[in-house]
């Protein structure tokens, strides 16, 4: 792309975000690209890339985290930056209208089969259901209006405004951890809150202290931290903990310039440039900065209300003690691997052997023999491909024991992330496929519909075959 299409002032603009002139362009250059898509090879299914825990297994895993996750050090990371908007889209565009909402005239739209405004009915009936309404109905309260009346005889336009609008509760501009989520006898929670319950059940070390990790955006750190300061005391003292909570933003440079049909920089009514924030992945420089041996990852948005949070605990234990044990088997095998002579260490196991044909006496029991498995590589190797779920190249697999100790040392030396999945029922999220890269090689990777060619049946049938999702819902393992 011609610098030239940029202007001094855009040039500071672009150096002041963060950016230089080379990455801005590579940008723009990639745009002009054609789309490129994963190769799916298939999806994971249980089995074949899905793990299922049993009762007996998921006991000792609970144990394994139990005893040792505070010895570790854990961390609850949440991405917190996604704002509500999106969620009350289609209630702000009967608000944006401009004209009065009112429930007849929704009705007879939706009678025709309007979605949005059988959204909007039902989102009026079940309005007292929600766990902001108290705060809604003080808010009108406030200004002379009662919320029942307005309800009831179906005004919808007041209610809407008090909801979304700065002159009530603002919820379109407030980021999603500081909407209320959940109604309880003794008030209601933000999803921010959920999180600081949660964290204290899974993730406090042994002297109580309970470390909390979340990205915002910069214009609502002060709801975040002005929130904390008002609930600190009331979990701290509930749950016998001491949080350690920390925020960052995500960095600017990692976002991306927005730019016309025409691929030419989109600029707003001032003249600027305009910066659109990366996807999750830019979160990666934030993750890395995080202090703490096993990382909780887990959506602002992705909640639950107290009835219901046991079972989401046991699956953290899982999960977490899943982590411990894969990492502990790892770095055995790093250090055998280390001394430079694997081939030369040989495995020993006890193997039932079947007794002869013909002999009697051999029936009446087993006799254990004990034989040679195979070398340290080779048992290396299985560990990569049946636990890890990695597939080795057959050239690596013909190599000579030096170069598949490299490989192997390469393959094992990297943080390890355990992926929590869900049956896909029709929710949004990535889903967990085998794909393959241009040398042929299959992965396992948890891929985005977008990531996926449209255009090819027999793509779109591997996804359809999908059967599972994970809901950004992972522990990972950052250090060696």
């Amino acid at each position: 792309m011609d610098e030239n299409i940029f202007s001094d002032k855009d040039l500071r603009q672009i150096e002041e975000h963060g950016l230089n002139i080379d990455e801005v362009n590579r940008q723009l250059d990639l745009f002009k690209m054609p789309k490129s898509f994963l190769k799916l090879a298939g999806p994971c299914i249980v089995g074949d890339g899905i793990m299922v825990f049993d009762r007996e297994n998921m006991a000792s895993l609970i144990e394994i985290y139990e005893t040792g996750g505070p010895v570790h050090g854990c961390v609850k990371f949440v991405p917190a930056s996604g704002a509500a908007s999106r969620m009350f889209k289609v209630l702000l565009r009967y608000l944006n209208q401009g004209n009065e909402i009112t429930r007849d005239d929704v009705s007879i739209e939706a009678s025709t089969g309007e979605k949005d405004a059988k959204q909007l009915l039902d989102f009026m009936d079940g309005l007292k259901r929600f766990a902001f309404f108290r705060e809604l109905k003080s808010a009108l309260s406030g200004q002379g209006f009662n919320v029942d009346t307005l309800s009831d005889k179906g005004y919808f336009r007041d209610i809407l405004r008090f909801l979304l609008r700065d002159e009530g509760l603002d919820y379109a501009n407030l980021p999603k951890g500081l909407l209320k989520f959940h109604e309880y006898p003794e008030g209601s929670r933000t999803a921010f809150e959920e999180h600081l319950v949660e964290a204290a059940s899974y993730v406090a070390d042994e002297d109580g202290r309970c470390p909390l990790h979340l990205t915002v955006s910069q214009e609502h750190l002060n709801g975040f931290e002005s929130s904390f300061r008002a609930s600190r005391p009331i979990y701290e003292e509930r749950y016998g903990v001491a949080y350690d909570i920390s925020f960052s933003m995500q960095a600017k440079s990692t976002d991306t310039i927005a730019v016309k049909l025409d691929n030419t920089p989109f600029r707003q009514e001032d003249g600027r440039l305009l910066f659109r924030p990366g996807g999750h992945g830019a979160l990666l420089k934030n993750l890395n900065e995080i202090d703490g041996d096993i990382i909780f990852i887990k959506n602002i948005d992705n909640v639950v209300p107290d009835y219901l949070k046991p079972e989401t605990f046991r699956w953290k234990k899982i999960a977490g003690g899943y982590l411990i044990s894969i990492q502990k088997q790892i770095r055995g095998y790093m250090k055998k691997l280390a001394s430079g002579d694997a081939d030369q260490q040989k495995i020993k196991d006890e193997r039932r052997i079947p007794p002869p044909a013909g002999n009697v006496q051999s029936r009446q029991g087993v006799k254990k023999q004990t034989s040679t498995l195979g070398t340290l590589l080779d048992e290396v190797a299985s560990f990569l491909e049946e636990k890890l779920l990695l597939s080795i190249p057959g050239h690596i697999k013909s190599a000579s024991p030096e170069d598949r100790r490299i490989y192997l040392m390469e393959r094992l030396d990297r943080p390890v992330r355990v992926c929590g999945m869900v049956k896909n029922e029709g929710e949004p999220g990535g889903g967990p496929f085998w794909v393959e890269d241009e040398t042929d090689e299959r992965s396992l990777q948890i891929v985005e519909t977008a990531q996926i060619d449209p255009d090819s049946k027999e793509q779109q049938n591997i996804l359809a075959a999908s059967t599972h999702f994970n809901p950004v819902d992972l522990v990972c393992g950052v250090r060696d």
